[in-house]
């Protein structure tokens, strides 16, 4: 594993599935972690098993659809460690359901919190990696920005606007050697997927050719290396972690 010591990590959505997963396996590495997300109760959680572990964690109570708790949870994280050198974009919501009947407000608090929330996120914090000159932004996209989905056309466009945002802004800082990426998962076992029945989930099988869902543990590994010195060429990427189910 590559050693984080001496970065710090801010993770959205770090109470649980992915997030936790990342916020667990960058602390892991050695990096200090700013966990964020709404649960206070479960950060609290997050916090002492990476407390447990001997690593360094604080948490910060954060709403990706609110631009005054961005606002308020960058300026206070980077307050707290000094300079946030990695961040994780990975909060994110689902409102399912067909294009004819979906509700304006599903659209939009589904783009509201999964592309302007990563948007608004980088720009709470990007001031501090330009200044280092050093930095990495990790933007969690998913399979279906790639392949589409039925019911999904909120979702979608939402994590397909998450590579364009991800593309442009590799672009943009990558003079200050500040790298961005994202990493697109495919069917995850995380609460967002339980939702689904028996049926749904066979039928997911039948398109990924490893035959299995993928971890959040598995998600995290992607992240960890894009975090790391060792991905320091990498910037503008996709990089997707779906076995198979889609393939560029």
């Amino acid at each position: 594993m590559a050693s984080l010591e001496g970065k710090t990590a801010l993770v959205t959505g770090a109470s649980q599935g992915i997030g936790r997963a990342c916020a667990l396996e960058l602390a892991r590495a050695g990096a200090k972690i700013a966990l964020a997300a709404r649960n206070e109760a479960k950060l609290t959680e997050v916090a002492a098993e990476i407390t447990a572990a001997g690593g360094t964690a604080q948490i910060f109570v954060l709403d990706v659809a609110s631009e005054e708790s961005i606002k308020s949870t960058t300026k206070a994280a980077v307050a707290q460690f000094g300079v946030i050198d990695i961040l994780v974009n990975n909060a994110g919501i689902t409102r399912v359901g067909l294009m004819m009947r979906m509700k304006r407000t599903d659209w939009d608090d589904v783009l509201t919190t999964n592309l302007t929330g990563a948007f608004l996120m980088t720009q709470g914090v990007i001031s501090s990696m330009l200044k280092a000159r050093w930095g990495r932004i990790i933007n969690i996209s998913s399979v279906v920005a790639r392949a589409g989905q039925a019911g999904q056309a909120n979702y979608a466009a939402s994590k397909a606007g998450l590579i364009g945002l991800t593309r442009s802004l590799a672009r943009e800082f990558a003079s200050r050697n500040v790298t961005v990426n994202a990493v697109a998962p495919g069917y995850i076992e995380t609460a967002m997927t339980a939702v689904l029945d028996e049926k749904q989930r066979d039928a997911m099988m039948v398109n990924i050719p490893l035959g299995r869902a993928g971890t959040d543990a598995e998600i995290a590994h992607a992240v960890a290396f894009l975090a790391s010195p060792e991905a320091g060429y990498i910037t503008g990427h996709v990089l997707d972690v779906n076995g198979g189910m889609y393939m560029a």
